[in-house]
């Protein structure tokens, strides 16, 4: 039996989500795409992988005006909670290595705040992950499957 993403798109993300996300890096200040509008676009039945290191100040995730690229008016992690509610099949690929998580605060309240659905971005990691999205009501507090 094969599995597969019958569709794939992707955006650009810097940290944290906020209220607006890109398609072209090389673009990113000038062609934006609204975070609300991808919630209308993609049902509940997508699922959302994002991918960076989680490795960022607190104040990006917690603080309004915590984005180091522009001001916020909402701190990342009401965008976060809208994405996770909106899509329960939700993980986040982490690129650095998983013994390296807990020397970031922000690694381990983003990993927390994801219900430990974060893995790392490895073969191992991506298998676990996708196990997670096909099985999204399982607890995975410190991946034990």
């Amino acid at each position: 039996m094969r599995h597969e993403f019958k569709h794939l798109e992707y955006y650009y993300f810097h940290n944290c989500v906020y209220e607006s996300l890109w398609r072209s890096n090389a673009r990113r200040f000038s062609e934006r795409v609204s975070t609300l509008e991808l919630t209308r676009k993609y049902n509940k039945d997508y699922h959302l992988i994002l991918v960076g290191d989680a490795a960022m100040s607190p104040y990006e995730i917690y603080y309004r005006g915590g984005s180091v690229e522009h001001y916020n008016e909402d701190p990342g992690i009401e965008w976060l909670r809208l994405l996770r509610k909106h899509f329960p099949r939700m993980i986040w690929l982490n690129p650095n290595s998983e013994v390296s998580w807990e020397f970031y605060e922000s690694t381990a309240l983003l990993r927390e705040f994801t219900q430990y659905r974060m893995f790392p971005l490895t073969l191992s990691g991506l298998k676990d992950g996708m196990k997670c999205l096909k099985f999204p009501n399982k607890q995975y507090k410190n991946r034990t499957w």
